[in-house]
């Protein structure tokens, strides 16, 4: 289905707050609360969702509920998965469903829901020496980057945004090599510093962009499907529990209890409505007129074919 702009269910009724609101009510259901006052719920994300301000904006609101503090910490989503695997977080946010997928399969993480999406951008200085903009392919578009051999920096750091370049390349049918390809190593935040320092193109999620743009003298060259651009450029983020049946120490009913309230209809709501110079970042999945079951399993699993 392809990724349009979608307004947050206008008037959210009874049913669909009852069944989309997870642990978190809209009103009465806040009486039990597993959080200890003085306790800290280990959160890993991705640079994304930190650097652009968001769990900034929201997270307040659930430390005041649960009177507990939310350690947020920032990496690539394959760095923000492995310390789940080794324990090390409560709670994971991310944006690369493969990498989710097998986070699932090898029993580290538990029911996953989608949370909400943007889309990734092709960012590139203004004079564009590659002529990419505009093209409504971004596998044409990373093409004519490499024909030219203009600068691209790549993040290099198994996050989202890296899976995904890695992704587009292949799809290109081009193994990127030589000097104009530049792996940084970096964050989001960054690597845009870093491809404005040397005039390179580089892959952005668009929320990261928006939040750094007035610091950086890059343009949006390429569009993702959230301005009618290709679907191959959708980014959505999923959020799971990691698995306490794996690791003992890890706060599991404090967890559920996050998922619960980052998923209700009240911070989807949160979420829609958090904007940076005026434009919205991040676009809510949990609450659909549309709920897609499949997301609790991995992508391409079909259960016993055979129904026995």
């Amino acid at each position: 289905m392809p990724i349009q702009r979608r307004d947050l269910l206008a008037t959210l009724g009874a049913g669909a707050a009852a069944g989309l609101a997870g642990c978190v009510g809209l009103g009465g259901g806040r009486e039990e609360r597993p959080g200890v006052v003085g306790e800290t719920l280990t959160l890993t994300t991705t640079t994304s969702t930190y650097d652009t301000g968001l769990l900034g904006e929201i997270h307040p609101d659930f430390e005041a509920m649960y009177g507990v503090t939310v350690d947020a910490v920032a990496r690539g989503t394959g760095a923000a998965l492995e310390s789940a695997r080794n324990g090390d977080s409560d709670v994971v946010m991310v944006h690369a469903r493969g990498l989710e997928d097998e986070f699932m399969r090898d029993g580290y993480g538990v029911n996953r829901r989608d949370l909400m999406f943007n889309d990734f951008v092709i960012v590139g200085p203004a004079g564009d020496p590659a002529g990419i903009e505009g093209t409504d392919s971004a596998t044409a578009a990373l093409n004519a980057v490499a024909d030219a051999e203009a600068p691209f920096v790549s993040r290099g750091d198994n996050s989202g945004t890296h899976a995904e370049e890695l992704t587009l390349w292949e799809a290109a049918g081009t193994d990127p090599d030589g000097d104009w390809y530049r792996e940084t190593g970096s964050g989001m935040g960054e690597a845009l510093n870093i491809a404005d320092q040397q005039g390179a193109y580089t892959l952005s999620d668009r929320g990261t962009f928006i939040s750094q743009r007035s610091e950086v003298d890059l343009a949006v060259l390429v569009q993702g499907p959230i301005e009618g651009g290709p679907e191959t450029l959708a980014n959505p983020y999923g959020i799971m529990a990691v698995d306490p049946g794996v690791h003992e120490n890890v706060d599991y009913d404090l967890a559920m209890a996050y998922i619960g309230w980052i998923t209700s209809p009240e911070t989807q709501e949160a979420i829609s409505n958090y904007r940076v110079d005026g434009e919205q970042l991040f676009f809510p999945e949990a609450v659909s007129e549309d709920p897609d079951f499949q997301q609790y399993v991995p992508r391409g699993w079909s259960g016993n074919s055979t129904g026995e």
